[in-house]
């Protein structure tokens, strides 16, 4: 071996340890695939770190967020304090490659010098028991819904009785049930009928990096009804929309997750959606039965 390939094997080799231990951001990365849309899992990590900080006294901070592919996140647990950067990127319509780069603030030389592959060691052990709970996790709760995308499609013009509410995305559901009796004890003192009793959520506005919507939870009414005045419920029309649609069988509570399927639908074709769902409640949860066969309507119109 001549001196010039001993120096190139040198140089490589320093530089690969530089960069390894003085550059690379994570200790670990554990990497998996996952048959939901980036949203979907981005709300199942902030579901499963506020479980964990229930039941591990684990506790979390976002440190960055964007959309609803990359999070990063910093926990602390005593003297221990880790780094958990994950990003999401979607393959096709149905599959999304998920990547966790873990990082222990304490120890991370230590960590990294113990994570060649197969070497075990306590960390990577424990890091990759915990990413493989909250894999199951996950797709334990995908197997309680099931989404069909339409495609193109339009929405009818119809004549609603609404209520304007706010509210985090993980608490739409329970702020619709909070107020429906309000708004259905308006319609029946002033002996409104309901046309169908299948309401609508027409998404006014959608906070993504707060995860918060404003909304209007609508009813169906003839469109000759006289108003009767009221602080909270109104009359509208919703004008016919043209966009993306899929059908969602499941809780409603978890509806948001055909509005993912289709943001990352529409990102694989280029399509230019306005993030603004309108959701058709097409069953009425009070009676009860499997929550697969919820089936609600839901379109997103293009721009």
């Amino acid at each position: 071996m001549n001196n010039k390939l001993k120096w190139l094997i040198a140089v490589v080799l320093l530089s690969f340890l530089g960069w390894y231990f003085l550059l690379k951001q994570s200790d670990y990365t554990i990497t998996f695939k996952v048959n939901a849309a980036t949203g979907t899992i981005s709300q199942g990590i902030m579901e499963w770190t506020a479980i964990q900080t229930k039941n591990q006294n684990e506790i979390y901070t976002v440190i960055e967020k964007r959309n609803f592919d990359f999070i990063k996140q910093r926990m602390k647990k005593g003297n221990e304090e880790l780094e958990y950067t994950w990003n999401m990127k979607s393959i096709n319509d149905s599959i999304t490659n998920v990547s966790v780069g873990i990082k222990d603030l304490n120890h991370s030389y230590y960590n990294k010098l113990t994570a060649l592959p197969f070497v075990p060691s306590k960390f990577k052990t424990e890091q990759i028991n915990k990413i493989k709970s909250f894999k199951t996790g996950l797709e334990d709760h995908i197997g309680n819904f099931k989404i069909r995308i339409d495609g193109e499609k339009s929405s009818k013009e119809i004549y609603v009785a609404y209520i304007s509410l706010k509210s985090s995305m993980q608490e739409k559901a329970q702020t619709m049930i909070g107020y429906d009796a309000e708004i259905v004890g308006y319609l029946d003192r002033n002996k409104i009928k309901i046309i169908g009793f299948r309401p609508y959520l027409e998404v006014t506005n959608w906070d993504q990096d707060k995860e918060i919507v404003s909304f209007n939870y609508c009813f169906p009414i003839p469109k000759n009804t006289k108003y009767v005045p009221d602080d909270n419920v109104k009359f509208k029309i919703i004008p016919a929309i043209k966009g993306l649609q899929a059908t969602y069988y499941g809780n409603y509570r978890t509806s948001d997750r055909a509005w993912f399927t289709l943001l990352d639908y529409a990102k694989q074709r280029n399509i230019k959606l306005a993030n603004k769902p309108l959701e058709h409640f097409l069953a009425n949860p009070f009676n009860g039965g499997d929550d697969l066969s919820w089936e609600t309507q839901i379109i997103l119109p293009f721009e």
